[in-house]
Formats: structure tokens, C-alpha cells, sequence
């Protein structure tokens, strides 16, 4: 029997980007670039180890914009048009660098990355991703969960308490109908913890939720296994697992991490920049922006601007040692572990899903043979899923985690600072009044329950947390300021029409269709 256990965990979020009304919204990239650098990927490394026989578990979190964005047709269709014209760009590739050997192997391997990629997503997998997800789920290989609605901040958005009810609600709705069961366990957004948040996740039969490491240690009173084992919320029941530093670590940190190596892809050089404009223009945006088109020729090399071609037998090798040396570290930190725990203790180790492939082009080799190397040497640890511990270990010490995120300082800092301050005023009385709106109008029907519903849709993506922290960040900041403003102004009018009996149609089929997340809401989730 193993001495302990290591829980791998992929968040994988992005915010709702879908825009009608334009095939070539910049904000959509964000999604195309994860479906063909992160999921693909690493749907072509599950797949693989089931077809070798190989037994994994770790555990994946699709949150509800990521599950509507990935199921919408729209974006399936323009998706594929995108993924046509990475097809035609890298043969493009294969024949403007005929004169130079070693860049024309390297355009031939993003050739057939892209043909491949292609492959599963149109033939086996039918456009949807969630098909692969839902075929893991059931294999009992991954144990799939979901996040919060919008991934809003639950901490600061949450001070009426109906809204983290809607939040987490709507979430579970949307995971049940398309997996067919409800989700065991709920990331938080960005781990954000508050007491009382657990209750509401107990009310709608979540199992288990994750802080971030402080939000374990310091909890009330502290748990007497550190972060090696879960704990029980006492009023709620509901398991909290934190997160393992030293694991996180290794492969996250830019200084310490493994996607730092000299051999790895360099992410930060593209032919969309590097190549004359009148060849690129056409795989760019046509409003002449440069952006990244995926087709990266160099390595990391080192800390100067010099950078050497990519080599991806050397990348590979690296990935296996890399994939080795976390695995002999986990033995070594489960083995003492173990000798001073009376439970095999869980390793917590949670990655945001888009630094395999996209950020660290490397991550998803690294997950293969990670995965290969503890399946072949289990004696020390294996591999498990939070849910398939607490079955093991039902009965876990009874402690309330502290409130905390993570991000910069652990306590909220990132959504909550000079940048991004300015947007919770407005989303509390957009709580306040959409919570009265809803109470006068429990039996509407007709427009004017077409428009309740699409007033709980334009709150809750409001409510995402990814605009604060773009705010933050400095990158597309008028992006994320902008639809913080019209989410909220759009709800303010749908309030409006609908407080004063004068709804216009045609603004709200507009609205429906730019903003139709959630196609099964019920505006009752507020109350």
C-alpha cells in the first residue's frame, strides 16, 4: 500500500470572451489560444495514457464560462476556421523555410501539431472538448469539478450573502446538465476564502473546496497535520484541502520552477513579430495588430535577449528529468511525511491548467511522464483525487479556514487595490437591487421573465473576477473596464424597463444574443 498520495489539480478558467459581433475580438484569442496549447494537449496526453493501460487520477476544474464557451457552436465553428489557418500558416512555414534545415523540421512539428490537434477536435471529439471530459469522468480517471458561476471573487463580492448563493448555484446547474451529476468538489476563485462561504457550498452538496497554503495553516484551531491532510468545516462538513507549497513551487516560480530551463521553449518570441509584415499580416489581427500566432523557433538559451533555435529532443529529455526529480522529491517528502503522520498523508498540488502547453509549451510531456513514472514505481506514493480521499478518509479534524486568497500577499490584495476598487460599489447595489427586482416579480413569465433572466446573467458577469485583476495586471485594461460598465449598465436598464413596465424587445434579443452564458438560467437563483 502506498505511504502517502499526491492530488494533481488543473484549474482551468478563462473569462467569458464571446463577441458576436465580431470574428476578430482579441479577447477571443484568449480561448483559441488555450484549446490549442493547454486542452488539446493534454486531452492528447489522457488519451494516450488510457490507450497504454496506464492508471492515473488527478483532478480538473472546468469552470461554468469555460464549460459555455466550449459547448457554444459559434465558437466551435470559429474555432475551427482558426485552427485552419494555423494549418495553412505552418505550411506556409514548411516552404519559406526550405533554405534552413533545422527551422523547416521546426515548422513540420507545428504542422503536424496543428493537423493533429485538428484531428481531435473535429473527428473524435466532435467540436466539443466536454465530450473528452465527459469520457474521463466516466472512466474514472479524472475527477472533473467546477468553480464559482463567473469565477467572481466571493470573498468581496459575497457581503449579501444571495449573491455567493446565486454564484455557486447557477455553477452547479450548468456542471449537472452537462455532465449528468453534480460536482464533488468547487475551486474557489482564486482560492478566495471567507467563513460562511462553506456553507453555502454544504447547502448545494459540495464535498470539498481548496485554499491556498496560509488559509490551512491558520485556520481556527490549526490543523494538527498541516496541510497534509484535509480539514472539516464544522457547520457545513464540507472537506478543505491547501495547497502544497514546495510541489507548487518546482514547477510554478519563473526563478525556481522547471518551465525556467534553458531548453524550453522560449514563449516570448513569435513569427508574428518576427517576420516581415506583408507575409504575416494575413495570421495577425487584420486591423494591423502583431500578436502571437503559436509559431515560436526559439528556446529560452538564457536571461539576454540572445536566444538559440528550439530543440525539441533536448526539451523532451529535460521534460523526463524534470518529471523524474518532482517524482523522487514527493517520495522523499512523502516518506518522512508518513513516519510522523497516523494517516497517509495527500500532497495538494494545484496549477492554473493554462501553464501546461501554453505558457510552459513543455508541461503536458511532463504531465506523460510523470504520470508513466509513478504508475511504474508506486511503492512510496500514487496518484489520487480529493474526492476519492475523503472516501478513504472520511473523518478529518474539525477547523475553519482563515479568510485569504492567493495571488500577491495572500489577502485579497490583487482584487482590491487602487486599480480595481472602484467596480464593488457598483456590483453591490447591482446585488442589492437585482435581489428586490427578483422578490417583486417570482411569477413573471413571457418577456419580462426572458428579461429577470438576462438581468441575473448581465450581474453575474459583472461579477467576474477577471476584470479586477486585469485592472491590476495593466493588460487590456479598457478591455476589462469596459465590460465591467456595460454589464452593469445593461442590468440597470433591464432593471429599469422592467420596474417601469416598458420593455423594448429588440434591446433585449441584442443582449440575449451577446451575452447568452448560462442558455437554462433561472433568475429565482436570487432569492
Amino acid at each position: 500500500m502506498s505511504q502517502g498520495f499526491l492530488a494533481l489539480v488543473l484549474h482551468a478558467h478563462l473569462p467569458y470572451v464571446r463577441h458576436p459581433e465580431t470574428e476578430h475580438a482579441l479577447a477571443e484569442r484568449w480561448l483559441y489560444e488555450a484549446i490549442t496549447e493547454t486542452y488539446l494537449p493534454l486531452v492528447k496526453v489522457l488519451d494516450r495514457l488510457i490507450e497504454d493501460g496506464v492508471g492515473f487520477h488527478f483532478t480538473v476544474s472546468l469552470s461554468p464560462p469555460l464549460l459555455c464557451m466550449l459547448s457554444d457552436p459559434l465558437i466551435q465553428k470559429r474555432y475551427l476556421r482558426h485552427l485552419e489557418k494555423l494549418q495553412e500558416l505552418a505550411e506556409k512555414e514548411v516552404t519559406r523555410t526550405a533554405r534552413e534545415p533545422h527551422f523547416q523540421y521546426l515548422a513540420r512539428v507545428y504542422q503536424d501539431l496543428f493537423n493533429g490537434a485538428y484531428d481531435i477536435f473535429h473527428h473524435k471529439y466532435g467540436d466539443n472538448l466536454l465530450n473528452a471530459f465527459k469520457r474521463y469522468l466516466d472512466l474514472g480517471n479524472v475527477e472533473v469539478i467546477t468553480s464559482a458561476a463567473t469565477h467572481g471573487f466571493l470573498p468581496l463580492i459575497g457581503i449579501h450573502p444571495q449573491v455567493i448563493r446565486a454564484q455557486v448555484g447557477v455553477a452547479v446547474d450548468v456542471f449537472s446538465r452537462h455532465f449528468g451529476r453534480r460536482p464533488r468538489g468547487l475551486w474557489l476563485p482564486e482560492c478566495g476564502y471567507a467563513p460562511g462561504v462553506d456553507r453555502v457550498l454544504g447547502d448545494y452538496g459540495i464535498e470539498y473546496f481548496f485554499v491556498d497554503t496560509h488559509g490551512l495553516l491558520f485556520a481556527s484551531p490549526r490543523p494538527r497535520y498541516g496541510v497534509y491532510a484535509p480539514i472539516r468545516c464544522p457547520e457545513s462538513g464540507v472537506a478543505a484541502f491547501g495547497r502544497d507549497v514546495e510541489s507548487s513551487l518546482q514547477v510554478w516560480s519563473a526563478q525556481e520552477g522547471y518551465p525556467g530551463d534553458c531548453d524550453y521553449r522560449e514563449f516570448y518570441r513569435d513569427i508574428g513579430f518576427d517576420l516581415d509584415w506583408e507575409y504575416i499580416k494575413d495570421y495577425v489581427h487584420p486591423d494591423g495588430y502583431r500578436i502571437d500566432t503559436g509559431l515560436k523557433y526559439y528556446r529560452i538559451t538564457g536571461k539576454t535577449n540572445h536566444k538559440e533555435p528550439y530543440m525539441p529532443q533536448w526539451a523532451r529529455d529535460k521534460a523526463a528529468i524534470h518529471a523524474g526529480n518532482f517524482m523522487f522529491n514527493r517520495e522523499k517528502q512523502i516518506e518522512y511525511l508518513a513516519a510522523h503522520m497516523d494517516r497517509p498523508p495527500i500532497i495538494v498540488a494545484p496549477y492554473d491548467a493554462e501553464l501546461f502547453g501554453h505558457w510552459w509549451f513543455e508541461g503536458p510531456q511532463w504531465l506523460d511522464f510523470l504520470f508513466r513514472k509513478i504508475a511504474y514505481n508506486q511503492n512510496v506514493f500514487s496518484t489520487i483525487t480529493p474526492g476519492q480521499y475523503l472516501d478513504r478518509f472520511p473523518h478529518n479534524q474539525p477547523s475553519t479556514p482563515c479568510m485569504s486568497s492567493w495571488g500577491n500577499k495572500g489577502y485579497n490584495d490583487v482584487w482590491l487595490e487602487g486599480s480595481n476598487d472602484w467596480i464593488y460599489r457598483h456590483l453591490h447595489q447591482a446585488a442589492k437591487r437585482i435581489q428586490h427586482l427578483v422578490r417583486q416579480n417570482l411569477d413573471a413569465s413571457g418577456l419580462k421573465q426572458r428579461a429577470l433572466n438576462q438581468s441575473a446573467r448581465e450581474v453575474l458577469l459583472a461579477e467576474s473576477s477577471d476584470w479586477a485583476f486585469i485592472m491590476k495586471t495593466g493588460t487590456m485594461v479598457d478591455y476589462a473596464c469596459r465590460r465591467t460598465v456595460n454589464h452593469v449598465g445593461r442590468f440597470l436598464k433591464l432593471h429599469d424597463d422592467i420596474t417601469n413596465d416598458r420593455l423594448e424587445a429588440a434591446y433585449l434579443e441584442d443582449i440575449e444574443e451577446k451575452d447568452n452564458i448560462f442558455p437554462h438560467i433561472d433568475y429565482r437563483a436570487y432569492v
